[in-house]
């Protein structure tokens, strides 16, 4: 199945006479930020899609961040994505990102700072760019996704904060928002479908199969690159005392070892399994960083693209990263960041993990 026709969102100029209103309002602007606002299958890509073709028609420059990790159009997944489209295009799959903020999960919900401060980085950047700037959402919108939409809104600041619903269920999102931006409420539209679970799965398959399809393995040197959002290459490496204490006590294959102000972070294969209780040790499951989800970054902090940890060398410190990168990209990137999910690149996700397990 080709990627476009596995995008929810399309471009369609049917739509109900409340989003003509707010194309009316935006188009009467200089500049503006709109974030779009809704739980899942509410037709926030729709209309975000709807938005920026209709204000290209008029002449007015257009920025998209798009900031659905779970459902990304603009290639890659799990990341906060900006594109700039310059003509009209059916879906968002259809642009090509121009600048792009680690997040290293489809299910943001231990990560919503980094949503935020991702959001608030690439409308920076959109805004010096665009007349109007639109921010797509997450369907998240209940306990973490409250706090997040509130966290991106106190930092965007956005004009005007659309918010898609059924009923009334975001009336108390609105009410917290509004401390911040002008709320717009909206109906969904009557032609927005629901998606099941599996459809959203087969949606993302695609979209890593086609991103990761021309990879190659590169190496990084922890001595020349940064690793970050890891604990591991942080402090001291163990000494081999250290190392055979750690072994004995927790009956583990240890493999790589750091101290740092008193406590330690290894990276270990289990001998025998048993009840194990320690405070101050991480302990690290060796597997757990088998075709891990890297970011590889600029010495700005944006994400130049996207990798799959495929060996670590502890003795040497060489990290072997599976990218599409070319070599110029390549030596462009400033730090490693390790994400919390593992997938293949053929597609496959090999599950999730907690911010905690690495």
């Amino acid at each position: 199945m080709k990627l476009k026709s596995m995008n929810k969102a399309n471009y369609t100029r049917d739509v109900p006479p409340d989003r003509l209103e707010l194309l009316s309002e935006l188009s009467s602007r200089d500049a503006v930020k709109v974030m779009v606002v809704g739980g899942l299958d509410t037709g926030k890509s729709t209309l975000v899609t709807f938005l920026a073709n209709e204000l290209l028609n008029l002449g007015r420059s257009v920025a998209i961040v798009d900031s659905d990790v779970g459902q990304k159009g603009v290639l890659p997944p799990a990341t906060v994505s900006l594109a700039f489209p310059d003509e009209n295009f059916s879906s968002l799959s259809e642009l090509k990102g121009a600048a792009h903020y680690f997040i290293g999960t489809v299910s943001p919900g231990q990560f919503i700072g980094e949503m935020a401060v991702g959001v608030k980085r690439l409308v920076e950047i959109a805004e010096k760019n665009a007349d109007v700037v639109l921010i797509d959402t997450t369907g998240f919108v209940t306990g973490p996704g409250f706090e997040m939409k509130r966290l991106k809104a106190e930092l965007v600041r956005p004009d005007i904060t659309v918010v898609l619903e059924r009923n009334d269920e975001l009336l108390a999102l609105s009410r917290v928002l509004g401390n911040y931006t002008q709320i717009v409420r909206l109906s969904m539209s009557e032609s927005a479908r629901p998606v099941p679970r599996e459809e959203r799965r087969e949606i993302r398959f695609e979209k890593w199969r086609t991103y990761f399809s021309s990879s190659r393995l590169v190496e990084f040197d922890t001595a020349e690159v940064a690793v970050t959002g890891t604990l591991l290459f942080n402090g001291r490496p163990l000494d081999e005392r250290e190392r055979t204490l750690l072994s004995r006590v927790f009956r583990w294959l240890l493999l790589a070892g750091w101290e740092n102000e008193g406590r330690y972070t290894v990276v270990k294969a289990d001998e025998d399994s048993f009840p194990r209780g320690y405070r101050s040790v991480h302990a690290v499951d060796f597997e757990k960083l088998n075709n891990l989800l890297v970011g590889l970054i600029d010495k700005n902090g944006l994400c130049i693209g996207l990798g799959i940890l495929k060996w670590v060398n502890f003795s040497s410190g060489l990290l072997q990263v599976l990218t599409p990168l070319s070599d110029e990209d390549v030596s462009e990137v400033a730090e490693v960041r390790f994400g919390r999910m593992r997938v293949l690149e053929t597609g496959e996700e090999l599950g999730l993990l907690r911010r905690d397990e690495i």
